[in-house]
């Protein structure tokens, strides 16, 4: 299971779950992960916000989606957008669904949400804040498009927070 970094230790009690989602082997598919890391560098994090760093791992991840209350998720969006650009999603705009893969390992956030959602175990709020990644080809490391633009995911995400009711504050 992926490491999960804390600002909160208290599973029970998370009212917001931060989830940085992406394959860190496939270039800027893994800005999600590599966000959450910055976020967790720049900024001390208030009681009640938990950071999960969720890699690829799917379905196990729905413990995770069902004990918060409030669930905002660091992805890279494959959209029609320009390179680094931020798209940001909420609500029923997220997409839950049950798709039909080769294997277990092919799990998505969809099918995590549309499961959670089944179980009647859903965050209230959701939301995904995506970058359009420049490339997901096999490599480590971000393009320089994702990589100048990264700490803008990042301050999109404290923007969320506060929100939320939720203060942050920078550690340089």
């Amino acid at each position: 299971m992926a490491e999960l970094l804390a600002a909160s230790d208290d599973r029970a009690t998370s009212a917001v779950v931060i989830l940085g989602l992406g394959n860190l082997l496939r270039g800027d598919e893994g800005l999600g992960v590599r966000a959450l890391w910055q976020l967790q560098e720049s900024y001390r994090l208030p009681a009640g916000v938990r950071l999960v760093d969720g890699g690829t791992l799917g379905l196990e991840l729905l413990d995770e989606v069902e004990s918060t209350e409030k669930l905002l998720v660091l992805d890279a969006a494959l959209t029609d957008h320009p390179e680094g650009a931020i798209i940001r999603l909420e609500g029923d705009a997220v997409p839950a669904f049950i798709a039909v893969h080769a294997g277990a390992h092919d799990t998505g956030l969809a099918e995590v949400l549309a499961l959670a959602r089944f179980r009647d175990r859903e965050p209230e709020e959701i939301v995904v804040l995506g970058m359009q990644p420049a490339t997901i080809e096999l490599g480590w490391g971000l393009s320089p498009e994702v990589s100048k633009r990264l700490f803008g995911l990042v301050e999109a995400a404290t923007a969320e927070l506060h929100r939320w009711g939720f203060e942050c504050t920078a550690r340089h």
